[in-house]
């Protein structure tokens, strides 16, 4: 995720430079050769141009505002998952009795929603597992190509298992089994938008009208200085590319990028809450490196 104060002007030019590229040549060799040979006798209405700028504005609108809400729902589940991490081990810590097997299951339930975050954080990335996810993995010898829902079976399972030792309130038990339910639901809302992918027609014809925008615009202005024509050629088409870009970004929260839900720091911060509550040294969560722009 981007942090506030820091954001590496250099890392969002060189997502668009291939397209700077082309619309600097295009904005020199169209404002040069405008008002000489066969160009000069080319001449585009201004209202046509702004009619192309306008309906681009309005597409380019929508999906900015569409991808803003995906990558602030992707922010919101996660902080459920906070919240519901947090709750979870306060039930079980509550409801469990305070006997050594009791205190045993709930440091299991801890660990294995602990684990469950970051399982979940470098699923979402398609990033091999590491750190306590692949000791886990190695461990347990585990096959499966949905660790996270694996976890969360292991939490029902000890969920039956500590109902029918402890002899648990059946409304006890259905409160945390609708936590338990939530993670789940939380789990598959991540998925959904980690798979469902922004039509791929949609960005063909923002892209290409922007580049419409670009071949009309220096036949519609009326300035005579070629540098006013270069400048106006090369900016404002820039300025959309710019903007489908920050869209493009914004659509993907879980794609190992700067622009990312910041999925490994929310894990830590679950690790280190539920760490106290368990009564265990915390530590505080990892703050961004002194030349980092993002965290992750």
């Amino acid at each position: 995720m981007l942090l506030k104060k820091r954001i590496s002007v250099t890392y969002f030019l060189n997502l668009i430079k291939y397209d700077i590229i082309a619309i600097a040549a295009y904005a020199i060799l169209a404002g040069t050769f405008d008002h000489s040979w066969l160009l000069k006798e080319v001449s585009i209405p201004l209202p046509v141009s702004s009619f192309v700028g306008t309906l681009l504005s309005l597409l380019l609108a929508f999906r900015t505002s569409q991808s803003y809400q995906i990558w602030w729902e992707a922010r919101t589940i996660w902080g459920g998952i906070v919240n519901d991490s947090r709750t979870l081990i306060r039930q079980v810590q509550q409801f469990f009795p305070k006997t050594t097997e009791g205190a045993e299951k709930v440091t299991t339930f801890a660990e294995q929603q602990i684990l469950w975050c970051y399982a979940l954080s470098e699923n979402l990335r398609k990033l091999p597992f590491t750190g306590i996810v692949a000791d886990y993995v190695s461990t347990h010898k585990v096959q499966t190509n949905n660790l996270p829902n694996l976890i969360l079976n292991k939490h029902a399972e000890l969920l039956a298992n500590a109902s029918e030792e402890f002899q648990l309130d059946a409304n006890k038990q259905v409160q945390i089994d609708s936590t338990i339910a939530r993670l789940c639901d939380a789990m598959g809302k991540c998925e959904r938008l980690k798979n469902t992918v922004f039509p791929r027609s949609y960005s063909v014809l923002v892209h290409f009208l922007i580049y419409v925008l670009m071949t009309l615009l220096p036949f519609g202005l009326e300035d005579k200085s070629k540098f006013v024509e270069i400048t106006l050629t090369f900016a404002i088409p820039v300025l959309f590319i710019a903007i489908e870009r920050t869209a493009i970004l914004m659509q993907d929260p879980f794609e190992n990028k700067p622009t990312d839900t910041p999925m490994t720091t929310l894990s830590r911060t679950i690790e280190s809450n539920l760490r106290e509550m368990m009564g265990q040294p915390s530590f505080p969560v990892q703050p961004a490196q002194p030349d980092s722009y993002y965290i992750m």
